[in-house]
């Protein structure tokens, strides 16, 4: 073999343990910056879900027809932290006290535990949906809401409501099942379900300590959003010509 050859041979050789060692290394790169995608994404969606956004579903009908058993909902958490409460929203809040039955603390299997915790991490599982109660803002601090009128209607000071959104069982033309007169204290609000007699709300805890009132402390957002089923996408609306006359008597 002439030296010409070997030295052939050595540079091909090093050309080859070069070319390997970049395309190893372009491995290591690319699964390096994958890691990093992945890591920043689950950060940014732990971040979301814990200053802005949240997923929570139905559990019961109370809500019907705004909302079904099982819908998944987005809950804008802006709201009241920085931005007030409106009359007509719907808002999520922790249980103000006996409003939800005891949960049963059985345990979970360990891996759809571990999953669940992990998706609730980002904010893709609301597991604690069931500790939580959502119903529509009816009064704010400082209202009068009475039920009813001669045609059966709620009134918040002074000013009936016309609800379209309430259900009703047939026949009934009464907003809600039991008469009452309540003003709203200053950190407080008054809730009820759309599904008015089937619905346990502010009206139906009325005699409860909690005077049915839900402290704004205790609400974690406002919900804006069916974000599943796909075929019920939509965005929830907190009827302002309802409330509009109320906003105008307040001020």
């Amino acid at each position: 073999m002439t030296n010409e050859t070997v030295g052939d041979a050595l540079h091909s050789s090093r050309s080859h343990r070069r070319h390997a060692a970049q395309k190893s290394g372009g491995w290591k790169l690319f699964l390096r910056d994958l890691l990093i995608i992945f890591v920043a994404a689950i950060m940014i969606s732990f971040l979301i879900k814990t200053f802005l956004v949240r997923s929570f579903y139905i559990p019961s009908s109370s809500m019907e027809n705004t909302l079904q058993i099982d819908d998944r909902i987005l809950v804008n958490q802006l709201e009241p932290r920085l931005f007030p409460v409106s009359h007509g929203d719907v808002v999520v809040f922790t249980d103000p006290g006996g409003w939800l039955p005891a949960i049963s603390s059985e345990p979970a299997n360990w891996f759809v535990g571990a999953v669940d915790g992990v998706l609730a991490f980002v904010g893709l599982s609301a597991p604690d949906s069931s500790n939580h109660l959502i119903k529509r803002v009816i009064g704010l601090p400082g209202d009068t809401v009475e039920c009813c009128n001669e045609f059966g209607q709620i009134i918040v000071n002074g000013i009936p409501l016309e609800e379209p959104y309430i259900v009703l069982p047939d026949a009934v033309t009464k907003a809600t099942r039991d008469d009452f007169t309540v003003t709203v204290p200053d950190d407080s609000l008054w809730v009820m379900g759309d599904n008015r007699y089937n619905s346990a709300d502010s009206a139906f805890h009325k005699d409860d300590p909690t005077g049915g009132f839900v402290k704004i402390g205790s609400v974690v957002g406002r919900a804006f959003i069916i974000s599943w089923p796909t075929d019920r996408w939509s965005v929830l609306d907190n009827y302002p010509t309802t409330f509009q006359r109320v906003t105008q008597n307040a001020e």
